[in-house]
């Protein structure tokens, strides 16, 4: 078993990878899409993927993406918040 990284670095890491994808964490709360359990769940992933010695750079090469890459083993959750996130401000520039 892999020992996991940091959990500072991967702190950063999680947080820059959703935002780099357009992910507003803070917003995602707000609208009850996501919890600071989740948040610590997704901090802890991060900490064991495999690809977390390739993510600074990347993260420093791809400031702004649409979706974070397939290696990164929160892209899912990231990809799904920022569907909630898109469908929120559709919804809300509706009314």
């Amino acid at each position: 078993m892999k020992p996991l990284g940091p959990e500072r670095d991967h702190y950063w890491m999680a947080l820059g990878m959703a935002k780099a994808a357009g992910v507003d964490l803070q917003a995602a709360i707000e609208a009850g899409h996501f919890s600071q359990e989740k948040w610590a769940s997704t901090v802890q992933k991060c900490r064991g993927c495999d690809w977390g010695e390739d993510c600074p750079s990347w993260l420093r090469e791809h400031a702004t993406v649409d979706e974070a890459p397939q290696a990164c083993v929160n892209a899912r959750l990231f990809a799904t918040l920022k569907a909630a996130q898109d469908e929120d401000a559709r919804r809300d520039g509706a009314e």
